[in-house]
């Protein structure tokens, strides 16, 4: 499958986000990975609906928005008509499942449902049929720059495994300490979509950055 490139804007400059989605344009990254945090779901806070907005303004690069949050139903409609173009829960949410992947679909975008590190993959296998894409976390969520979890290579190849003994054809995600030292341990699993921040926006060349990580 080919590989796309989701830049998480919490390892952006966050006093020059416009020229940060320029330099994500001319380097050829596919997606914007955009982090919403609650506080109550992870120990952090981070971006909500206003930073997103005058981002969709700004450019039309995809919207990878990744719900961090306690009750991501409440809020679908709301990251719809803010630019989403793919929204991202988690399975460990507050959220029934089915009615969440029910209202991203019903608004016309792509679903995606994430596990946490320390979730069996096997917890999400009943909404494979339903969804665009499987985030696996590298990392524990809620904050930026963290090492990437090896253990978690594990779980990307059962995922792989099952959707490919069973015709399902849907992306793999992966996000958390996504470098060039960790690329190959993800890619060889069977990750497809991949999430980086720091590792791109501190690179001397974003461009050069992201052709290692294709």
């Amino acid at each position: 499958m080919k590989t796309y490139i989701s830049a998480s804007i919490l390892g952006a400059d966050l006093l020059n986000l416009a020229k940060e989605c320029d330099r994500l344009k001319e380097s050829n990254v596919d997606m914007l990975h955009f982090d919403v945090m609650d506080g109550q779901f992870v120990n952090n806070i981070s971006f909500g609906l206003p930073v997103l907005e005058k981002l969709t303004k700004y450019t039309d690069i995809f919207k990878d928005v990744h719900l961090m949050i306690s009750d991501p139903l409440k809020y679908i409609n709301d990251f719809v008509k803010a630019g989403s173009d793919m929204i991202t829960f988690h399975v460990e949410s507050d959220s029934d499942p089915d009615e969440t992947i029910s209202a991203i679909k019903n608004a016309g975008i792509k679903a995606g449902i994430s596990v946490k590190p320390g979730t069996p993959v096997e917890e999400i296998y009943p909404y494979l049929d339903r969804v665009d894409m499987v985030l696996i976390m590298t990392v524990e969520p809620g904050f930026g720059g963290q090492g990437f979890i090896p253990e978690t290579a594990e779980k990307i190849k059962t995922l792989k495994k099952y959707i490919t003994e069973n015709n399902i054809c849907i992306d793999i995600q992966v996000d958390g300490g996504i470098n060039n030292k960790t690329i190959d341990i993800v890619k060889t699993a069977g990750a497809n979509v991949i999430v980086s921040g720091s590792y791109l926006f501190n690179a001397q060349s974003m461009s050069e950055a992201v052709s290692t990580l294709k």
